[in-house]
């Protein structure tokens, strides 16, 4: 019997890539997305299609409205911050860090692997190429797992939780090498935080620099649709 692996997809670059890799390790994947009152609410709809695409067979999309605590220019009234170049990014948490999203969205994640009887959880964090949100680095990972064998019953009760981060200690090319070697389509994915009515992506915003930059450092084309 296929063991099952809960993991959060939100329709980007990185978490799609982890959804390959849990079924590359050979778990049956569980899906978990949230709709938090993001602004870039198309992802939403790109996690439907990539799970889809993976033939996902649960795939489960829980309402957690972040917008009344806000804090963070993806949900509240905040200007997304845009640049010429992926140099102009700067190191300190910037302001579309989400206030605790990653430890809520794995609580989440952590509830639903018991009701199904998993004890692997899997998360797109990477902590090279990314924009310096404190809920990406291994420190929290460790600390998350910690708390899930003593916050549960199955922990409790002597399961012992796994948090999988595979993608941590890779670049963005090495993600997108990885995920092309198991098959993952990035047109189908989106990254991002301030795109277009149409879902088209700013191409300006921290997270799309980032993925440029990913695609030109891998040599490998963007699939990519940017506002023109």
């Amino acid at each position: 019997m296929t063991k099952k692996a809960v993991v959060l997809l939100s329709g980007g670059l990185d978490s799609t890539t982890c959804l390959a890799l849990a079924r590359r390790d050979g778990f049956e994947p569980v899906c978990l997305s949230i709709a938090y009152g993001q602004r870039h609410h198309v992802e939403l709809e790109r996690a439907r299609a990539v799970a889809t695409a993976m033939g996902v067979k649960d795939h489960r999309v829980v309402s957690v409205e972040l917008r009344a605590i806000g804090g963070s220019a993806l949900t509240d009234a905040l200007e997304v911050p845009k640049h010429d170049d992926v140099s102009q990014v700067k190191a300190e948490i910037p302001v579309t860090y989400v206030p605790a999203r990653n430890t809520v969205f794995l609580g989440l994640a952590l509830g639903l692997a018991e009701v199904v009887g998993a004890t692997d959880l899997y998360i797109g964090v990477n902590a090279v190429d990314y924009s310096g949100y404190p809920d990406c680095r291994p420190e929290f990972i460790r600390a998350f797992e910690a708390l899930a064998n003593v916050a549960t019953k199955a922990g409790v009760e002597g399961a012992r939780f796994t948090v999988h981060a595979p993608l941590s200690g890779m670049t963005k090319a090495g993600i997108i090498r990885a995920g092309l070697s198991v098959g993952v389509d990035y047109a189908l994915t989106h990254s991002c935080y301030d795109p277009a009515a149409d879902g088209a992506a700013c191409g300006r915003c921290d997270s799309c620099l980032l993925r440029k930059k990913g695609f030109a450092d891998a040599g490998v084309a963007d699939p990519t649709r940017y506002v023109r």
